[in-house]
């Protein structure tokens, strides 16, 4: 799912701004994050230094923020009438996620978000430590050294493997 969006979102904006500015904008994106940063980088044949110094630092932006403010975000939209849903849904969602970190507690929360598949990574790891109650300074090492970890093997995977066929 990743990769179709970044190859969307690419083929989208390709050749009207910098790449380096599309690889920093997909890496910001939840459920895309640091992972659809590097495919659209590969994409685009940014420098895979450059591309992952990007799309890591774009995907740790809304960490503290996340951790700090969700729940009061989440507190003031629940009772929206348009929101409700979509919050109750994400909670939930979070919620079920939630086994390995209450398991492991921050080496869970350093595997959840390392786990580059579909509903893990910083941006639901993160979610997941706020609505625990996690406090911030157990919270976003794991999350930085799991966002770190999920970049590697996705750098393989985006650069090391295409590299191997051509």
């Amino acid at each position: 799912m990743a990769e179709q969006l970044a190859n969307t979102i690419v083929g989208f904006f390709q050749d009207r701004i910098p790449e380096e500015l599309i690889v920093f904008a997909i890496s910001l994106l939840p459920i895309l994050e640091l992972r659809g940063g590097l495919i659209a980088a590969s994409l685009l044949g940014v420098d895979l230094k450059l591309a992952f110094v990007i799309s890591y630092a774009a995907n740790m932006l809304p960490m503290p923020f996340i951790l700090l403010f969700i729940r009061k975000v989440f507190k003031f939209l629940r009772n929206k009438r348009f929101f409700g849903k979509i919050i109750r849904k994400l909670e939930e969602r979070s919620e079920r996620k939630s086994e390995t970190v209450k398991k492991y507690g921050k080496w869970g929360l350093l595997i959840f978000v390392a786990i580059p598949l579909p509903g893990t990574g910083g941006w639901t790891g993160a979610l997941v430590a706020a609505l625990m109650n996690m406090r911030i300074k157990h919270a976003i090492g794991p999350i930085a050294v799991g966002v770190l970890i999920a970049g590697i093997i996705m750098a393989i995977i985006s650069y090391g493997i295409p590299a191997l066929v051509q």
